[in-house]
């Protein structure tokens, strides 16, 4: 059997394509993701990342990249460091497609070394072509179930997940800045009693504080790679676009700190990874305007303003950053 392996180019093959597929090359500048980058505050930083950093690669998502207009338009300015891809974090299949199809070459080789193979225990046939029996177990069971499976069926998920991981295989920083506080008709103000609406609450929940950290979960075997690679920066980063109402040592309200119990699991476990959340200020966009009535003209940023004073802040993160709070001017937030 062994001879049978090693007359056989083609097969022989497989084994050398998944470990250059599956191993990160050093992207120079850097591999960044901006989730929620379709307009506003994301949008802004994934120009600014193409803009400032000539050499570092960007790739976008967003809920509905074809009616992203002005991403589309950066898209077509930066051709060769600009990936656009469809990403809802309210529908997890869309987030995890994106990392798992990294697995795909094990599932391949499982259906081409039971094609070899046939008489052989598939445990046997893997072992042959190189791969771990455990980890093809595990990948089976967990990644290529049916349900999962049945998920893919958008030719742009699955272009999605080949382009982060053929193309780039890690990821040095993470940008979530999707976030919601109104939409027309559907998401209103609870200024009265009477307006609060169980779905309302339940939507904007999902996607402000669920749907960062199902992204961030998803994304770890990426950033993990990438805090060995890429930058003068010793860490991955996940930035966390947040506001200062989150801190408890700030207004005594408190907040919901994900942000805070990622960062201890990043610690923990050792991963080359900071998690730091940004408060941007109240930035001139869409989301702010419907509450921007009594905020001073000097206390309104400019979106180009706030991202650029947050990017300052990322570029300059350390590993002793993990679970800190930072404002737009540097200033750290107490919990």
């Amino acid at each position: 059997m062994r001879f049978f392996l090693h007359t056989h180019p083609q097969l022989m093959a497989i084994p050398m394509r998944l470990q250059s597929f599956a191993s990160a090359q050093k992207w120079e500048g850097g591999v960044s993701m901006v989730q929620g980058a379709s307009r506003g505050i994301g949008l802004e930083f994934v120009k600014q990342l193409l803009e400032k950093n000539g050499k570092g690669h960007v790739i976008a998502t967003c809920r509905n990249p074809t009616k992203a207009t002005a991403l589309l338009e950066l898209k077509n300015q930066f051709a060769e460091r600009l990936n656009v891809l469809p990403l809802d974090v309210t529908v997890e299949s869309t987030i995890e497609v994106h990392y798992l199809i990294l697995f795909l070459p094990f599932y391949l080789l499982s259906y081409i070394s039971n094609l070899c193979y046939p008489d052989l225990a598939l445990d046997t046939s893997m072992f042959l072509c190189g791969i771990p029996v455990r980890v093809f177990e595990y990948v089976s069971n967990t990644v290529f179930d049916t349900a999962t499976l049945g998920k893919m069926k958008s030719p742009c998920s699955i272009e999605s997940a080949r382009s982060i991981t053929e193309r780039y295989g890690s990821l040095n920083l993470l940008i979530n800045a999707s976030g919601i506080l109104s939409i027309p008709s559907v998401l209103q103000p609870e200024t009265t009693l009477s307006k609060v609406q169980k779905s309302s609450m339940m939507l904007a929940y999902e996607v402000n504080a669920v749907g960062p950290i199902l992204v961030i979960k998803h994304m770890w075997p990426l950033l993990k790679v990438g805090g060995l690679l890429g930058t003068d920066r010793d860490v991955a980063v996940v930035a966390n676009i947040s506001a200062r109402v989150g801190s408890i040592g700030d207004n005594r309200l408190g907040g919901w700190h994900m942000t805070k119990t990622i960062s201890v699991e990043f610690a923990r476990k050792k991963d080359p990874i900071a998690c730091i959340l940004l408060h941007p200020g109240t930035v001139d966009t869409d989301l702010s305007r419907p509450f921007q009535r009594n905020v001073p003209a000097e206390k309104l940023f400019a979106k180009e303003f706030s991202v650029q004073k947050l990017l300052n802040i990322i570029n300059n993160a350390k590993q002793r950053d993990n679970g800190k709070f930072f404002a737009w001017d540097g200033q750290e937030i107490p919990w």
